[in-house]
């Protein structure tokens, strides 16, 4: 294990100091799901009573699973995939589960697309979203100079909004997006937001070229400076006229919703997707520590960053949206959304209520992008670092890993222009639905969890963790990964069959029966790569059944073992003839006497 180790430490690189690696963690844990879904999921069921599922789930299933993957990526020294040749070699076809959802994940970067194409538009001298008198919209478009300020006529402003359709919906729908009829009809690429994607891959491409060092001192900057932002937003939102009606919304608690499973399954879906669980990256970013890294106390730091951040961005988005209601004359829950049509519809119509429109403008669309643009180079490098430890002779020269970043970065540019065409939201909307759906992170966690608890060992895991760190995880952990973590998982696997509804846009577009049928084929095509790899195996090694599995099971654990303990007896032995000084050396690292 040690010699392993020693040698992968060479060859891969580390990060530069500990700060790097906690912001590139905290960069890709921290983004658009704790900004645009998290508040309103915490509006939407219960307020405030939406905390107590939250806050147990994020204890028994978000840190356990968060210390397991950044401990065994640690640990093991290596990607998503390779990892699983030093732990269980069978259930290897996780990781190229990951692999597959991971390539889907690419497409999140349309979102920095918008953000930039809408960053650019506020600069000029009026808001295009603000009035109607611009080439695209309708006779029943509705700006902001058709409400009267001062209304207090509820019902009245109330069914203006319902009948027409505002200068944000439509500035997003006809301008940035064009949209077309349907999936059947892509239609042409939009070359605004072509050049606008072309900018974002190559501020990836030059962002992770140069490997983890590089990458390290990027999020120097994308990781702190969109705090500067919410917090430069969080102060002017609260003192906006009608903030607290928003944060009452917000945080008002129904004591109704904690009844509601549903409540429950959103709650643990929004900290898998928040903390970055079951998707790889979390292995790969720790795997370029030093063995010696507390990752222990890494994990409650980054996890409270996270959650913390999560609850500070509701005061931060309703803050403004009970502004925009009252300056509107309507209820909150009349503004309030989710996703896309928070960030590019409700958020900017509000902005462009305030003093000064621009610079607010500015600051929150420069916010969505740093969440975005860490997020999505990170990502792309834990690709790239799984692609180098699969083929590590290949990956040896720094030239040859440029060149495959440059392909994987020019070949998903030309694959995203299908997203920036007229139809590209219906593309967009079925790949985040079926490409990485919660259905696949529910599989992936279920198998995992059950690999590395049952039969790695979760006593082992947590030996491990008390070797590499110092401390020793409680008994809770244990508990948590061999049981409660796979039961939840169960459970949520099978409620999502059960309560399984086709995508819709705007709950009224449907899409065709060819596209539902190719996005299922793109949610099985990573679920099929754990029995795909186990059978395969199976099939190709040699030997009975019963010996078959044994070896595929146990024979990488217990090599290693075995090394453990010879190399930890050898330790021994010599430091009874050590002087104090060598001792102490060897103590540290057993891998120094061999």
């Amino acid at each position: 294990m040690y010699i392993y180790r020693k040698n992968t430490e060479t060859q891969r690189g580390q990060w530069a100091s500990k700060t790097e690696y906690f912001l590139v963690v905290a960069g890709n844990v921290v983004g658009l799901g704790n900004v645009w879904r998290f508040p309103y999921l915490c509006y939407k069921y219960g307020g405030g009573a939406f905390l107590v599922p939250y806050g147990l789930l994020a204890v028994v299933c978000g840190i356990p699973m968060f210390l397991l993957e950044t401990s065994i990526g640690q640990y093991t020294q290596e990607g998503f995939i390779t990892c699983w040749r030093k732990l269980c070699p069978l259930a290897q076809g996780v990781g190229y589960g990951q692999l597959v959802m991971k390539l889907y994940d690419f497409s999140y970067i349309i979102v920095q697309v918008w953000a930039l194409f809408c960053l650019i538009v506020s600069f000029g001298s009026q808001l295009p979203w603000a009035t109607c008198d611009n080439t695209w919209n309708t006779g029943n478009c509705v700006g902001l100079q058709d409400l009267d300020p001062t209304s207090t006529n509820l019902t009245a402003n109330q069914t203006i909004v319902k009948n027409g359709s505002s200068a944000a919906t439509e500035f997003w729908e006809r301008r940035v997006l064009g949209m077309s009829k349907g999936i059947e009809e892509l239609g042409s690429v939009r070359w605004d937001l072509a050049l606008c994607l072309l900018a974002c891959w190559v501020f990836c491409y030059f962002s992770i070229w140069k490997g983890i060092r590089l990458s390290g001192k990027v999020t120097y900057f994308t990781a702190t400076f969109p705090y500067i932002m919410l917090l430069t937003l969080l102060i002017r939102g609260l003192t906006l006229p009608g903030a607290w009606d928003g944060i009452y919304f917000y945080l008002y608690p129904n004591l109704k919703g904690i009844a509601d499973l549903k409540v429950w399954i959103e709650a643990g879906s929004q900290i898998s997707f928040s903390y970055s669980l079951t998707i790889g990256i979390l292995n790969v970013l720790s795997s370029y520590n030093k063995y010696n890294n507390d990752c222990y106390k890494d994990c409650f730091w980054i996890c409270l960053l996270n959650s913390g951040t999560s609850f500070v961005a509701g005061f931060v988005v309703f803050s403004i949206l009970g502004f925009m209601a009252q300056k509107q004359g309507v209820s909150v829950d009349a503004v309030a959304e989710s996703g896309p049509g928070l960030a590019f519809i409700a958020y900017p119509q509000a902005t462009a209520m305030m003093p000064f429109p621009q610079f607010w403008t500015v600051c929150f669309f420069l916010m969505i992008i740093l969440l975005a643009v860490d997020t999505h180079f990170i990502s792309v490098e834990s690709l790239i670092t799984t692609f180098s430890d699969l083929f590590p002779e290949w990956f040896h020269a720094p030239v040859r890993r440029k060149i495959f970043v440059l392909i994987i970065c020019v070949s998903f540019f030309f694959i995203h222009l299908t997203m920036v065409t007229e139809g590209g939201i219906y593309v967009f909307q079925l790949i985040d639905f079926y490409g990485s759906t919660r259905i696949c992170q529910i599989f992936i966690c279920f198998v995992e969890i059950l690999a590395l608890s049952w039969i790695f060992g979760a006593d082992r895991i947590i030996n491990i963790i008390e070797d590499m760190t110092g401390h020793r995880p409680s008994f809770f952990f244990k508990l948590c990964w061999k049981f409660l973590i796979p039961l939840l998982s169960l459970i949520s696997f099978i409620l999502y069959l059960v309560d399984y509804k086709h995508l819709k846009i705007y709950d009224c577009y449907v899409y065709p029966d060819w596209a539902y049928t190719l996005g299922w084929v793109m949610t099985s095509s990573s679920i099929v790569m754990v029995p795909l790899w186990a059978a395969g195996q199976m099939c190709l090694t040699a030997g009975t059944f019963r010996q078959v599995s044994v070896h595929l099971l146990l024979s990488t654990l217990c090599g290693r073992t075995l090394i453990f303990t010879l190399t930890s007896i050898k330790c021994c032995m010599r430091s009874l003839f050590l002087s104090g000084e060598q001792a102490e050396r060897t103590k540290k690292d057993p891998g120094s006497l061999l």
